[in-house]
């Protein structure tokens, strides 16, 4: 039990007064940071801290994963992917579309990592709710194993992922330590018209 979790000895961290403003006061569906501001890319640039055990346990975690996947799922982004830094918070957290279970569900994961690959990367075509109109192909392996904290037990976890929804958590992990999409293409990014 989380609270168990707690007592035995989670760190007790804090979130700052700049994260509480953006989590309180942005609306369900936040701004989402782009390349094309500068302040925004100074944010997107910047590698990501881990979350306490009493932060997870926090009402305001609770409104931050809500509010990610509000916004990556809103009709005006329609992503499969949403990390922390994206939406200005520079925390260690994904939000991604698993295609891979049954009703294909978003689900946060907070401090997470990869920490296993299989196989050969292969080449796909990616694009990036903070590098708009763009594309381009990217090598990622198709199998992996990722690693978190349980938002419920406060353990961590270990899960075998595959496939394209390997894929997306690779790219978005990538945020976590300031690594867009585009320092990765292999030719040319592509713009859309």
């Amino acid at each position: 039990m989380l609270t168990t979790f707690l007592m035995a000895g989670g760190c007790a961290g804090g979130w700052t007064a700049v994260e509480r403003n953006i989590i309180v006061n942005q609306p369900a569906v936040m701004r989402v940071l782009t390349v094309d501001n500068e302040a925004d890319l100074k944010v997107l640039r910047t590698p990501c801290r881990d979350f306490s055990a009493r932060e997870l346990a926090d009402p305001l975690f609770s409104s931050l994963a809500a509010k990610m996947v509000a916004t990556v799922t809103s009709p005006e982004q329609g992503g499969v992917g949403i990390a922390g830094p994206q939406v200005g918070i520079s925390r260690n957290v994904v939000a991604v579309q698993r295609f891979d279970k049954e009703g294909e569900p978003f689900e946060v994961y907070p401090n997470i990592r990869i920490v296993a690959t299989r196989g050969e990367p292969e080449a796909g075509s990616e694009g990036c709710l903070s590098v708009p109109g763009r594309r381009g192909d990217v090598m990622r392996w198709q199998d992996i194993d990722i690693c978190y904290t349980s938002i419920e037990t406060g353990q961590e976890v270990t899960e075998r992922i595959e496939g394209f929804t390997a894929v997306i958590f690779q790219h978005e992990t990538d945020h976590l330590k300031g690594i867009l999409y585009t320092d990765k293409v292999c030719g040319e990014i592509l713009v859309n018209e």
